[in-house]
């Protein structure tokens, strides 16, 4: 993987925004280690549970993939990337569509 410098940021919510849009693993050489744990070892767990990733085989059509490439190119990101982005927004439109079914 190839390893990036980090931007500097104007504000720590400049730096959530970032962190929140990009995927960290290339800036880890970038950052300082830290001594102490900042979270609840239990909030940690559940945050390092929920970002494992699973390879899956997905086929789709050749538009959607076409598709796909071309928005990613425009906004100058890998299309596995873009096509990460749709599923979790539709997986979650679709729980909250659930969860307001129930009520």
């Amino acid at each position: 993987m190839k390893k990036k410098k980090l931007p500097d940021f104007k504000s720590d919510k400049e730096f959530g925004q970032f962190v929140d849009s990009h995927d960290m693993a290339p800036y880890l050489d970038d950052m300082e280690p830290v001594d102490q744990m900042l979270l609840d070892p239990k909030l940690a767990q559940k945050i390092k549970e929920r970002s494992k990733k699973r390879l899956i085989t997905l086929r789709l059509p050749v538009w959607q993939v076409a598709t796909a490439k071309k928005i990613a190119k425009r906004d100058n990101r890998p299309y596995q990337r873009v096509i990460q982005s749709w599923v979790d927004n539709g997986l979650r439109n679709e729980v909250r569509g659930a969860s307001h079914a129930h009520r």
